[in-house]
C-alpha cells in the first residue's frame, strides 16, 4: 500500500474528516509503520531483523502517540478567548484571564510536547499565576502528565536516579535534568503520603475479614513491630538512626495475610512514626467490628520500641469499651534474646565449642521449658561462680548481657506466647528494614538528605504495602482544579466517537 492509497483510506473515515488536521499529520507515520511491516515480511526473518523491527516500530507507535497526546490537549480550550471566563475564583483567589503561553516541556507517556495553555493571574498580583489547562490536566509540577509522574515514581522506588532518568528517555523518549526529576518525585510523594493511611487502614480490614473467615484452631492475631538502622545523612559524619514500623494480620491457621509498612528518615524521639503507627492501629481497631483479635507487639528492648509500650499501646483504650484498656502482648524477639545468650556464653567459655554447646541449650530451654529465662539466668550465674578467672572485658560483656535479660524477664515467656500461637520472632519487622530502608537506600556511596529521603520512603512503603493503585487513584481524585472554558466537539467529532 503506498502514501497516496493510504491517505485515501483514511480521509474516508468519520476520524480523519473530522480531525483533518490531526489526521494529516499522522498519515506520514502510519505510511512509515506500513513500510516496515513491508520490508520486515520481505527481509529473511531472523532476531537481528525481528529485533529491528519490533524496536523501529515501538519508536513510530511512540511518536504517533505523543502527536495524538499533543494535539487533544491543545484543543482543549477554546479557540476564541471570549469562550473563556475573564475572571476565575479558585480556592478562594480571584483570578483574571491574561495571556496564551507556551509549554515546550511536558513529559508524556509518549515523550515531550509542546501545549498552549492560558494563563490567569492574581487579581491583586500576590499568588503565583496559574493555568487551569495545566491543573485539570492533573501535571505534576507543570512538567508531567499524571501518567509518565506515576511512572516515575515507581522507578524511584527501587532505582537510583541515575537509572530513572536512563529509564525515562530509553522509554518514553524524555530528557529530564536532576532537578526536573526531583520536583516531580517531591509533588507525587507529598500528594500520595497524604491518602496512605486510608489505603493501609482498608487494606488492614480486608485482611481481618479475610482471617476471621479462615478455618483453624487459632485466633486471628493483629501483629504490630517496629525497629531502627542507621542511614548515612549527607553532610554528616556519623550515621542518624531512621525507623520502620509493621502491621500485619495472621489467619487462624498462623500464616501471614500481609504486612503494611511505615518508614521515617532521622527524627529526634522517632514521634512521627510514633503517630502514623498509633493512628493506623486505632483506626483499624475501631472499624473493625468482628471478634477482637489478639494483639502482639514483636520488637528487641531498644529504647524507642520500649517507650512506645510504656506510653502509649499499655495505655491505648479498647475503641468498644472505653473505661477498658487493650491487651498487648509484648514479645521481645526470641532470635535477639539468643544473641544476648550467645554473648553470656563467649564471656563464660574460653573454648568457642564449649561456648556454642551451651548457648544452643540455653536456646531450646528458652523456648521449650516453663519458666525458660529463669532456668538460663541460674545457669549463667553459677557458671559464673565457678569462673574465678576472666578479663574485664569479659565481665563487662556478661554483666551487659544478663542486664540486659534480667531488666526483660517479664517479656520472655515464649513457652506462654507459643501456647497462645504468638509470632516470637520479629523478621518482619526485620525484613522490613531491609526491604524499606537498605536495598534502596543503602547502596554503595550513597547518602541523603532527610527531606529527599522521605519523598523515597513514602513511595516505597506504599508500593511494599500493595496499596499503590489505590493510593494514586484516590490522590488524582483528590486535586482541586479551577472552572475553565472547553472545546465543544463537532457534530461530525461526535459520530466519530458514537461509530
Amino acid at each position: 500500500m503506498d502514501y497516496a492509497t493510504c491517505s485515501r483510506l483514511l480521509l474516508a473515515t468519520h476520524f480523519a474528516t473530522s480531525l483533518f488536521p490531526l489526521t494529516a499529520r499522522l498519515v506520514p507515520i502510519i505510511t512509515e509503520i506500513n513500510r516496515l511491516i513491508v520490508r520486515f515480511r520481505r527481509a529473511d526473518l531472523t532476531p537481528q531483523a525481528c529485533h529491528q523491527f519490533e524496536t523501529q516500530l515501538h519508536a513510530q507507535l511512540r511518536e504517533l502517540g505523543r502527536i495524538i497526546v499533543e494535539w487533544t490537549f491543545n484543543h482543549l480550550e477554546p479557540r476564541d478567548p471570549t469562550d473563556l471566563p475573564k475572571e476565575i475564583d479558585f480556592q478562594g483567589i480571584r483570578y483574571r484571564r491574561r495571556s496564551k503561553t507556551p509549554n515546550r516541556s511536558l513529559a508524556t507517556a509518549f515523550g515531550t510536547i509542546t501545549v498552549w495553555r492560558w494563563l490567569y493571574q492574581d487579581v491583586q498580583e500576590i499568588e503565583p499565576a496559574i493555568f487551569p489547562l495545566e491543573l485539570r490536566l492533573g501535571l505534576e509540577a507543570g512538567l508531567a502528565t499524571p501518567a509518565l509522574a506515576e511512572r516515575a515514581a515507581q522507578a524511584a522506588t527501587h532505582s537510583t536516579q541515575a537509572a530513572v532518568l536512563a529509564r525515562l528517555k530509553d522509554d518514553h523518549g524524555v530528557c529530564w535534568s536532576v532537578t526536573s526529576l526531583r520536583k516531580v518525585l517531591a509533588t507525587v510523594a507529598a500528594g500520595m503520603a497524604e491518602h496512605r493511611h486510608d489505603a493501609q487502614v482498608a487494606q488492614l480490614l480486608q485482611w481481618l475479614k479475610q482471617a476471621d473467615q479462615s478455618v483453624g484452631n487459632r485466633k486471628v492475631v493483629l501483629a504490630v513491630g517496629r525497629d531502627g538502622l542507621m542511614v548515612p545523612i549527607r553532610g554528616q559524619a556519623c550515621y542518624r538512626e531512621g525507623a520502620t514500623a509493621t502491621v500485619s494480620v495472621y489467619d487462624r491457621r498462623g500464616r501471614r495475610l500481609g504486612t503494611v509498612s511505615l518508614g521515617r528518615m532521622p527524627e529526634p524521639g522517632q514521634g512521627t512514626l510514633s503517630e502514623q503507627l498509633t493512628a493506623v492501629i486505632r483506626a483499624v481497631l475501631g472499624a473493625w467490628t468482628g471478634p477482637l483479635p489478639r494483639l502482639a507487639y514483636i520488637t528487641d528492648g531498644g529504647h524507642h520500641q520500649t517507650q512506645y509500650y510504656r506510653r502509649v499501646l499499655r495505655r491505648m483504650r479498647d475503641p468498644r469499651h472505653p473505661l477498658r484498656r487493650l491487651k498487648w502482648e509484648w514479645v521481645i524477639d526470641y532470635y535477639h534474646v539468643c544473641e544476648y545468650i550467645t554473648k553470656m556464653a563467649e564471656a563464660l567459655f574460653p573454648e568457642a565449642r564449649h561456648a556454642q554447646a551451651w548457648a544452643r541449650k540455653m536456646g531450646r530451654w528458652l523456648k521449650e521449658k516453663p519458666r525458660g529465662i529463669y532456668r538460663v539466668l541460674h545457669s549463667a550465674a553459677a557458671i559464673r561462680r565457678r569462673r574465678i578467672i576472666m578479663s574485664a572485658a569479659k565481665r563487662e560483656q556478661y554483666h551487659s548481657a544478663y542486664a540486659y535479660l534480667r531488666k526483660r524477664i517479664r517479656w520472655l515467656d515464649y513457652v506462654d506466647y507459643r501456647r497462645a500461637h504468638l509470632p516470637i520472632g520479629s523478621g518482619v519487622t526485620e525484613a522490613a528494614c531491609k526491604t524499606v530502608f537498605t536495598q534502596r537506600m543503602k547502596q554503595s556511596g550513597m547518602t541523603w538528605h532527610v527531606e529527599t529521603g522521605q519523598w523515597i520512603l513514602d513511595l516505597r512503603v506504599i508500593q511494599l504495602s500493595g496499596v499503590w493503585r489505590e493510593v494514586y487513584q484516590s490522590y488524582l481524585q483528590s486535586n482541586a482544579f479551577p472552572p475553565m472554558g472547553t472545546q465543544a466537539c463537532t457534530v461530525q467529532e461526535e459520530a466519530s466517537i458514537a461509530a
